[in-house]
């Protein structure tokens, strides 16, 4: 059967992406569906490698392994150096194009229910991951990225920026510093061809938002969501494809809400 345009446009055959946060729940069903489209995938990780390399082998095993397509990079993105040779990693293993940044790394301390309790190592953290990782993987993007209109950036916000929820300030902030660089970095960007936008998903099932949380805390979040359940990763991947394809071409500078309506 012919490939239909929809199809065509969202194909990512023959490009190179980076997923940082590729051992999370969001990241890792992010670098599976990228895979799917045809992209080769450099999946960042910091701590744990088993389960990035589980992730990795079993992209391989389902989209093949010879060239491979995908690897795992181990990369604290907030240090500029780390980020630096991510990037280089992945150039060197897919062929020197570099052409999609997904950022998902993220740290959520929910140890603190108000600011006024929240400990300054936790701010910093928190920050320091969502920030400060994401500000240094997109100056590297903004100067490496392929200029030939494929050039893609989605960088992680959270409706949490939106709901104003007791406990997550801190968070918040730094998710909201992702939305305004994200925003003005498309515009620095002109002439480049390269497009940049933020995805903000609502509550979704991963062990980061569980952490924390009593099963009485969780079933709140369920309770006050539209559709009477939290959002998936899966859910969220096919956004970010969609973003990154040539489908997604004429959407630039925005934050979109993937949430299920919960704000």
């Amino acid at each position: 059967m012919a490939e239909t345009n929809a199809t065509s446009s969202l194909t990512l055959q023959g490009r190179v992406a980076i997923v940082t946060g590729g051992a999370g729940g969001i990241g890792s069903a992010v670098s599976k569906h990228l895979a799917s489209l045809g992209a080769r995938v450099a999946v960042a990780y910091f701590g744990d490698p088993a389960p990035v390399r589980e992730l990795v082998v079993g992209i391989n095993a389902t989209h093949g392994a010879d060239p491979p397509r995908a690897l795992a990079v181990h990369a604290d993105v907030s240090d500029a150096a780390q980020v630096r040779a991510l990037f280089d990693v992945a150039a060197a293993a897919f062929g020197g194009e570099l052409h999609i940044l997904v950022t998902t790394a993220a740290v959520l301390d929910f140890s603190y229910p108000t600011l006024a309790e929240t400990s300054e190592a936790s701010y910093d953290a928190m920050f320091g991951t969502n920030a400060r990782g994401t500000f240094l993987c997109c100056r590297e993007a903004a100067n490496r990225l392929a200029r030939d209109g494929r050039g893609r950036i989605v960088t992680f916000s959270s409706s949490g920026v939106g709901s104003l929820r007791p406990g997550y300030a801190a968070y918040a902030a730094s998710k909201a510093a992702v939305e305004v660089m994200t925003r003005i970095l498309a515009r620095e960007l002109r002439g480049t061809g390269i497009t940049a936008n933020a995805v903000a998903p609502g509550s979704t099932a991963t062990p980061m938002f569980y952490n924390g949380k009593t099963p009485e805390e969780a079933d709140r979040y369920i309770a006050e969501a539209p559709l009477g359940r939290l959002g998936l990763p899966e859910d969220i991947a096919p956004l970010v494809g969609f973003l990154a394809s040539n489908a997604g071409g004429w959407v630039n500078a925005q934050v979109l809400r993937c949430n299920g309506g919960t704000i």
